[in-house]
């Protein structure tokens, strides 16, 4: 268990009541609708909460879809969305309804199966809030409880509507502000109460766990994952102990270890599970940051009923690279060694899987199951990492080339764990991230603050270096044996950024593609046994349910998010693909078909004439690299959700691309005003720099 100095007693002073809520009294228990007994021992027919079940390991117990048959599985009905956003949502059912949240916070109600809307839900998000947000509108899915379904807003709303009517019963903000905190993941349940955090890890945030009260949504406790301003009172022992592990003004900055996913919890133990993100800013160099930042990129288990600190398993101390811990958690029980343990199983973005003994803490063991060279190797006594001198980008002065890299070689997309095969499937990407630190940077109150001088290493106007980063670029399923801590098998995919996993009993693993397909694989050997065209790619994970004896598998299709945003040239590895959002439903003998559609457009770069200077030039990529390329992509190259700026008529006029970047005229649109950030000097200077890029594309012959 890896814990700094004192915190060994801490767990138990911590479980004795050292924690600022103190008893934090009884919730009112669910009697009727979605109870605490139906979310514990989940039903084989429906979908209850974001993995099925407690444990989230997103495994179906169904088998009237099974490798034998799902070569007869069709469209039975599927629904399109009016958001075009990337759909990240996992769908629930319960009493024969199929609930989704959408992009944009939206929620929609269906007759699970027929496909007939029931009630939809707009919590009107403004779209100025997006500036806020590191990886577009998306939102995770919802949570059921009693008669209500739960979810949280993107501009930091906890909501929750008549799970029949979908009359809205409370929505409160619970975020600390909304210019640095945005809510995206989907909120559990624990005990008579909904668990949900926030995102915000490349702004000034400070991250936390909190739990509601499912009935008012009332406040009932909060655990700080980063210490606050240690010259106040801390919250709690565990934030006392977590501040010896810090240097420099860390609180001025936030800190970072933003819980945006990653929750369970675990009625076996009676804890909470739950992931942090990295330390911020992530370039600890202009900050002083030194030290193991507690309690980033880590698992951090606290009591389910106080939130008191139980114990935490931090597996990328100084996180640099943007390591979340924030993949996805799942709970299981395992012969490890002729001993039978309950363990935690991750497979973070830094690219090991990790086994923690759930209880205590206790490291188990970790494995690489995708190349990594931040790391030389894990001590596997302790599960601490030593790290590559050269990847410590802030001393080194150097650009580093990290794989994995920020995307992670696993990241949000669930994995899910088949009992009866005893594999963890896992999304993983081969992604590298280049990284080189900011020379005298300085924090900002917009855009991402991350400290990197993202222009200096973006992708070359070079076609071998693009064709070669391409080569390298690719994403695997990986079917991996968490005892022998090997792969079982892989798929092997053209690219990155894949759907989440579904495994069932009928020894089937389904997921959907960055290429536009859904397909199922035997779970035991992998082999392909079905597909189907999704004309978008897929990044949701899907699920499956049944009704009246017909086994039903449901996902969420619409391409985006931040691999979309932010990658450039790389964004389309696995494929031209567009955004064409939709819940889709299939079932055994169905013969649904989706609607035609156009061709994409062939677009054809026509840029003005390059007039600038270099040092224009220069100093556009730099602040493009801060406080563009998130959403208009890496070197200038979207990926296909937002403008592609090349192609912009407002680069062929200054006082154009002045007023969308310092006048704000297209705010309603999500482009808010970056006049508190930028001079009118500096637009000007990436508009030259725009201009330069799409005259070395055109001459490259690209699009």
């Amino acid at each position: 268990m890896r814990k700094s100095s004192g915190l060994l007693a801490l767990a138990l002073l911590s479980l004795a009541g050292c924690h600022k809520n103190g008893d934090a009294g009884s919730a009112k228990l669910a009697t009727s609708g979605v109870t605490d007994a139906m979310l514990t021992n989940a039903s084989d027919n429906e979908w209850l909460s974001y993995g099925r079940d407690s444990n989230e390991q997103r495994f179906s117990p169904l088998t009237a879809i099974n490798d034998q048959n799902v070569g007869q599985l069709g469209l039975e009905w599927s629904a399109d969305l009016d958001t075009a956003r990337g759909q990240e949502a996992t769908p629930l059912m319960h009493d024969g309804m199929l609930y989704v949240t959408t992009a944009w916070s939206k929620v929609n109600a269906y007759d699970a199966k027929t496909g007939q809307l029931k009630w939809s839900y707009d919590p009107k998000v403004p779209r100025e809030v997006l500036v806020h947000v590191c990886c577009d509108a998306v939102n995770r899915g919802a949570a059921l409880y009693g008669d209500k379904l739960y979810f949280g807003s993107l501009d930091g709303r906890l909501i929750a509507l008549d799970a029949k009517t979908g009359k809205e019963v409370f929505a409160k903000k619970v975020v600390p502000n909304d210019s640095d905190y945005a809510i995206t993941g989907a909120p559990r349940i624990a005990k008579g109460r909904v668990l949900i955090g926030a995102a915000g890890g490349e702004y000034k945030a400070r991250g936390y766990l909190a739990a509601y009260d499912a009935e008012t949504g009332a406040e009932v406790w909060k655990f700080y994952t980063v210490p606050g301003d240690p010259s106040k009172p801390f919250e709690d022992k565990a934030q006392e102990a977590a501040a010896k592990t810090w240097s420099g003004e860390w609180w001025k900055y936030g800190g970072g270890g933003t819980v945006w996913d990653s929750i369970v919890y675990d009625p076996k133990t009676n804890l909470v599970y739950f992931g942090t993100g990295n330390a911020e800013p992530w370039n600890p160099g202009p900050v002083g940051r030194k030290g193991d930042s507690l309690y980033t990129s880590s698992i951090v288990a606290v009591n389910a009923d106080t939130g008191a600190y139980a114990w935490h398993f931090q597996e990328t101390p100084q996180d640099r690279w943007d390591f979340d811990s924030d993949a996805p958690i799942t709970v299981a029980d395992l012969k490890i060694g002729g001993q039978d343990k309950h363990v935690v199983m991750h497979a973070p973005k830094n690219g090991h899987v990790y086994l923690i003994d759930a209880k205590s803490g206790q490291f188990l063991s970790a494995k690489a199951f995708t190349t990594v060279n931040w790391a030389t190797s894990i001590d596997p006594k302790t599960g601490a990492p030593t790290f590559n001198p050269d990847a410590m980008y802030e001393k080194t002065g150097k650009p580093w080339i990290s794989l994995p890299g920020a995307l992670g070689a696993h990241s949000w997309q669930p994995q899910s764990f088949s009992p009866k095969t005893g594999l963890l499937y896992i999304p993983a990407n081969d992604l590298a991230y280049p990284y080189l630190g900011a020379k005298d940077w300085k924090a900002t109150d917009i855009g991402f603050q991350t400290g990197l001088d993202a222009g200096s290493v973006a992708m070359p106007a070079d076609p071998k270096a693009r064709a070669g980063a391409a080569a390298a670029t690719t994403g695997k399923l990986i079917a991996w044996d968490p005892v022998t801590q090997t792969a079982r098998w892989t798929v092997k995919y053209e690219g990155p950024w894949n759907g989440g996993v579904l495994s069932t009993a009928g020894n089937l693993v389904f997921q959907g593609t960055a290429g536009g397909t859904f397909a199922a694989f035997s779970a035991d050997k992998g082999s392909k046994l079905w597909s189907f065209g999704t004309q978008s790619g897929v990044i949701a994970a899907p699920m499956t349910y049944a009704i009246d004896g017909q086994q039903y598998v449901a996902i969420m299709v619409g391409w985006g998010g931040v691999y979309d945003l932010s990658a450039g040239t790389l964004a389309n590895k696995s494929g031209a693909v567009r955004n064409i959002s939709r819940l889709m439903v299939f079932k055994l003998g169905a013969k649904g078909v989706l609607p035609a559609i156009k061709p994409l457009a062939q677009l054809v770069l026509d840029p003005p004439a390059f007039k600038g200077t270099a040092e224009q030039a220069a100093h556009g990529a730099a602040v493009f690299g801060r406080y563009c390329a998130v959403c208009h992509g890496d070197a200038a190259v979207a990926g296909g959700l937002v403008p592609d700026l090349r192609h912009s008529g407002a680069i062929n006029s200054p006082d154009a691309i002045r007023s969308v970047v310092i006048d704000g005229a297209l705010q309603h649109n999500g482009m808010v005003s970056f006049k508190t950030a930028l001079k009118p000097e500096d637009v000007e200077d990436v508009r030259q720099y725009v201009i330069k890029r799409a005259n070395e594309d055109k001459k490259l012959g690209m699009k």
